[in-house]
């Protein structure tokens, strides 16, 4: 049921997630899930800043009530959830450039003025990293 994958900081995509609050696919019957993690990949491979920044994807990241939902994480950081994304490429560079400041941090907080404008609004959870809690 789990499949190890590499430590450090990551996107990870819900790669089932629906293509908008309308919609379940795109017009060739691709889920928007599947178009992001896309996005993502052709985002990354475009930009060596985003080396550091693994992109992964799962099937359902259970915040079915958005859509496009990813979550972010990276060890002994806080982790977010983020959602309502369009599945293109300005929502995959917005997210790469938050990670790339969430990675630098020292504990997963980014200070908002380092937040790209394309994820502000997007938040929907944060979750501690195992054995914290956040202050």
């Amino acid at each position: 049921m789990l499949t190890r994958v590499a430590d450090g900081p990551a996107v990870v995509a819900c790669n089932t997630c629906r293509l908008s609050a309308d919609a379940r696919d795109d017009a060739q019957g691709v889920r928007g899930g599947a178009r992001l993690v896309e996005a993502l990949r052709a985002i990354q491979a475009s930009d060596p800043a985003y080396a550091g920044i693994a992109v992964q994807e799962m099937p359902c990241l259970f915040a079915c009530t958005e859509h496009c939902t990813v979550h972010l994480r990276a060890p002994r950081k806080i982790g977010y959830v983020l959602g309502r994304f369009a599945p293109d490429a300005d929502a995959a560079r917005a997210l790469l450039d938050y990670a790339v400041e969430y990675a630098a941090s020292e504990h997963g907080r980014v200070a908002y003025a380092k937040w790209p404008a394309g994820v502000k609004g997007h938040f929907l959870t944060r979750t501690p990293p195992e054995g914290y809690v956040a202050e």
